[in-house]
């Protein structure tokens, strides 16, 4: 892997960047301290190991002559994996102090000239466990994608790495004409892509919203600021409410984020608006079982979260019904599926409108929640047990909050990332999910009892 243009919705990334608006993804995994004891002796080395025989992890980005206002992937000569793999230890108490830290490290955009990512072992003095927190540009990775790049420094995958035989099946040879049946291929194909553009884009604007929700802490100016707020849900809670209430776990996540919001906008004092906050939902749209492969291919839904209902069961079946709603119509239609137009617009748009279209973003939706899947496997890193991971997503301009999900270990893991000035109370957010969680399984369960009854 030499050189390879940036696909447009990357390229829409890399340039929505600002300093501000860091466009990266991220992880805070936490680890048990090694049997036998040793804490995080050897973890960075092993750590600069593992990422250093990644090749992807060896890529920046360039400008490129063509396209105009294009850019390219190309292997970093001078590669030296110690830029990126560092070491922070907290003199405090690890718990703590470890989410603050992250905080902070999450704040600084990644240096533009040397290759996306950057790896932090976080420690403290004591042999109490570990954590690594990992940064991968937006640009290089969507979170399926960056799933299978963070997953190499696991000792599981790296053994497997090191094991797999790599089988290379020839290729027949091509010519570089393309037939006329070739050619009459790709324009019909252009012609629907242009149609469906011409379609999602009718949709923005359909959707777009002059006067959005009046949530103050979701749509305050930036501060340039990051905190991190964590929780943890127990899958089989989950599961028991959406095997009474049905629809999906997914389903039942976004009920509680909008339940939890409504119960921290209560304590704030703040009116619950009529109309709710717009959730952007992304929908990967990489077929299931396929090869992760370079770059984002990403989609996504809109829902209302509906946190003026008063009942948690009521607001759990308007968000049921209208991702029912948006899975009918499919990912590539209406106006959550704004990343596929990336693909029809020109390397220079995206160099000179990236920014423009950023600011425009809470015009469509107020607060990003995205579910990233994780490896079903236990994992652990120098023989110590992961025993946390809480994704992290990037906050759009003009908003405050993004949530992000994985589910591991039998527990649902919640990473919630926000502006630090507009929601310096994000931890009461935080155990607000937990408590909106218990309530619907408290009124589920009465539910069942119910129905029981009536049987």
């Amino acid at each position: 892997m030499s050189s390879e243009l940036l696909a447009p919705l990357d390229l829409a990334f890399w340039h929505l960047e600002s300093a501000g608006h860091p466009m990266h993804l991220g992880a805070l995994a936490l680890f048990g301290p090694r049997p036998g004891g040793g804490g995080a002796d050897g973890v960075l080395d092993l750590l600069a190991e593992r990422t250093a025989a990644i090749p992807r992890l060896r890529m920046r980005v360039r400008d490129v002559l063509v396209p105009v206002g294009g850019a390219a992937w190309s292997t970093a000569k001078d590669f030296d994996v110690r830029r990126h793999v560092r070491d922070v230890c907290l003199t405090g108490d690890f718990t703590a102090e470890v989410t603050a830290a992250a905080g902070e490290l999450m704040e600084r955009p990644l240096e533009r000239g040397l290759p996306p990512w950057e790896m932090y072992l976080l420690h403290g003095p004591r042999d109490e466990g570990f954590a690594v927190l990992v940064k991968l540009h937006h640009a290089l990775a969507d979170g399926m994608r960056a799933v299978a790049i963070g997953a190499g420094i696991f000792d599981e995958i790296a053994d497997a790495r090191r094991t797999r035989t790599r089988h290379v099946h020839p290729v027949p040879p091509r010519s570089w004409l393309a037939g006329p049946r070739v050619l009459a291929d790709l324009a019909q194909r252009r012609i629907e892509e242009l149609g469906r553009a011409v379609g999602v884009g009718a949709s923005v604007v359909r959707a777009s919203r002059l006067d959005p929700p009046g949530l103050p802490a979701l749509t305050a100016a930036p501060s340039g600021t990051r905190r991190l707020g964590t929780a943890v849900l127990p899958l089989d809670d989950v599961q028991q409410v959406r095997r009474v209430a049905g629809g999906t776990a997914n389903d039942v996540l976004l009920a509680v984020v909008a339940g939890a919001l409504r119960r921290w906008m209560h304590e704030r004092g703040e009116r619950l608006p009529a109309v709710g906050p717009r959730a952007l939902v992304p929908v990967s749209r990489r077929r299931p079982g396929s090869p992760p492969g370079a770059g984002n291919k990403l989609s996504a839904y809109l829902v209302e979260l509906p946190v003026a209902e008063a009942d948690p069961l009521a607001r759990l079946a308007s968000i049921r019904d209208a991702m029912d709603r948006n899975k009918a119509a499919g990912p590539a239609r209406g106006a959550g599926a704004v990343a596929l137009l990336a693909d029809q617009l020109p390397s220079l748009a995206h160099r000179f409108g990236a920014p423009l279209a950023g600011g425009a973003a809470r015009m469509l939706f107020d607060v990003l929640v995205t579910s990233v899947p994780l490896p079903r496997s236990t994992l652990s890193l120098g023989g110590c047990p992961l025993r946390e991971i809480y994704p992290m997503a990037p906050l759009a301009r003009g908003q405050s909050l993004a949530v992000a999900m994985s589910t591991y270990g039998g527990q649902v893991h919640i990473g919630l990332v926000a502006d630090g000035k507009a929601l310096p109370d994000l931890d009461r957010l935080a155990r607000a999910t937990r408590e909106e969680l218990a309530a619907l399984l408290d009124l589920d369960g009465s539910a069942a009892g119910r129905q029981g009854t009536a049987r």
